[in-house]
């Protein structure tokens, strides 16, 4: 039976050791997704269509029975978003973090689903599970050019004050950066509810990759997040990146 519980390759790799993937598809429409490429589709394909994994729980048990016990986080999820509206019929996310915590193996969320996760703070906070918002904008009007299906930046920052409140460790993903200002303000406004920051830049527009001063970004959001008091973690491709001559 093939593994659904993976090593993540590259890039993916900063984020976690292990993860999981837990549908085929995703609807929040993205514009600046790597998924459809990553999958051999189009972007059409990818989110108008959302399916559950063929025999994923059946998997995830035979895979966590295996793995009793490793201290590794799985992150949920690389490639769709484990609170996507179809989560709201599905469930695997649940499903999945009950699995894991049965066979004690410790869980990660990323997710740009809002509040729909405070369904499942229960098991977060009996097994754990570490939460994570992708969150690079402050303003909606920029969120929805980029993010059109996916929650309202005030949902993901309410899910954030929830989870701060119940006891939740909670991060954030500032990445892809599009706008600089936005994602510095991101850090900004928001630090008071975030254990833990990941930065990265955007890949795979290099028109627009080629407009933005890296080093300059760089720069001011290790400053904000060190006058924050912050843990945090700067990716490699940021840390990398020069400016444009």
């Amino acid at each position: 039976m093939a593994r659904v519980i993976y090593k993540p390759r590259g890039r993916a790799r900063e984020y976690s050791p292990l993860a999981l993937n837990l549908y085929r598809g995703c609807s929040h429409g993205c514009t600046y997704c790597y998924a459809p490429g990553c999958m051999h589709t189009t972007s059409c394909a990818w989110h108008s269509t959302v399916t559950p994994r063929e025999g994923l729980l059946k998997k995830l048990e035979a895979d966590a029975r295996e793995m009793e016990g490793d201290p590794r986080r799985v992150l949920l999820c690389f490639l769709s978003d484990p609170y996507q509206p179809a989560d709201d019929v599905h469930q695997l996310t649940r499903q999945a973090l009950e699995i894991l915590g049965r066979h004690r193996m410790k869980a990660q969320i990323l997710t740009k689903g809002g509040t729909r996760a405070c369904r499942d703070f229960d098991l977060m906070r009996q097994h754990d599970v570490h939460l994570g918002v992708s969150l690079s904008f402050v303003t909606d009007e920029a969120r929805a050019k980029w993010e059109p299906e996916a929650a309202s930046v005030e949902d993901r920052v309410e899910l954030l004050r929830r989870a701060h409140r119940a006891g939740i460790y909670t991060w954030v993903s500032v990445e892809p950066v599009i706008l600089p200002d936005e994602a510095l303000a991101v850090i900004r406004r928001f630090r008071r509810y975030v254990r833990f920051w990941k930065v990265g830049k955007l890949n795979h527009m290099r028109d627009i990759e080629r407009g933005i001063d890296w080093p300059a970004f760089r720069g001011a959001a290790v400053k904000a997040l060190d006058r924050a008091g912050a843990d945090y973690y700067i990716k490699k491709d940021l840390l990398a990146a020069r400016a444009t001559p």
